[in-house]
């Protein structure tokens, strides 16, 4: 197949596979503990089919949003939202919701499909984008990523508490993409190409015959995503300590 000899393809399958597992690490989390209180056996036949049905419904609700991005303004609404992920990512943490543990497969498989599809409105937007139309790297990219979130959870989780910079490097890249993204809206990509064509794309470099473009308006998207999300999470870690000595 052609388009998986293109550069594009193979970039777009990498970011697709890091925005899905820097946002799915608190999906993994809720699958775990969904299925906490099973017999060890049941745990991993829980964790296996409430995955497979994650991957299934991830699949279709994206491929869904794929098809819906194609409409005017809905790209725009979808990079606005994107930039909120991407920022949202850089700030302290939240305490996690309760989850129910069930001591049934059958229940705990579907808290873990429920609980997936309540948590994956961010990753589908966002893997939605980067798949720019390819039904081939949507579906490959989802089933590579999924089972790694799931699989690896527990280490993923360590390597991103030990270097938080994989949290600042998953978040500016869903900024590349959101300002990519909003760029291209059918309303205002006319006037983009004619007005300020190196906001869509610009040739970076040739490299053994591929060609590798950036889209300024990428770029842009992750200044605003890493200097709003730092400024932020500087102003609540200052708050919090104001507040320390009074409580």
């Amino acid at each position: 197949m052609q388009e998986l000899l293109t550069s594009q393809f193979w970039l777009g399958l990498g970011a697709i596979i890091w925005v899905n597992i820097i946002l799915s690490g608190d999906n993994a989390v809720v699958i775990a503990l969904a299925a906490r209180s099973l017999p060890q056996k049941q745990q991993k036949q829980a964790v296996f089919w409430g995955a497979a049905a994650a991957v299934v419904l991830r699949i279709i609700l994206t491929a869904v949003a794929v098809e819906l991005l194609k409409l005017s303004f809905l790209k725009l609404i979808g990079g606005a939202l994107l930039f909120w992920i991407a920022i949202k990512l850089l700030l302290p943490e939240e305490d996690e919701a309760d989850v129910k543990a069930s001591d049934q497969l059958f229940a705990a498989i579907k808290t873990i499909l429920v609980a997936d599809l309540v948590m994956s409105l961010d990753n589908v937007i966002a893997v939605a984008a980067v798949a720019k139309g390819s039904l081939v790297l949507l579906v490959l990219g989802l089933l590579i990523s999924i089972p790694l979130v799931v699989y690896g959870a527990t280490m993923l989780m360590k390597l991103m508490d030990r270097y938080p910079v994989i949290i600042t490097v998953g978040a500016a890249l869903i900024g590349y993409v959101a300002g990519e993204m909003l760029v291209t809206d059918p309303v205002v990509i006319d006037w983009f190409r004619s007005n300020a064509h190196l906001m869509l794309d610009f040739e970076l470099l040739t490299l053994f015959g591929y060609k590798f473009e950036l889209s300024g308006a990428g770029l842009i998207g992750v200044v605003i995503v890493v200097a709003v999300g730092k400024w932020l999470a500087r102003r609540q870690q200052t708050a919090a300590g104001a507040e320390k000595p009074n409580s």
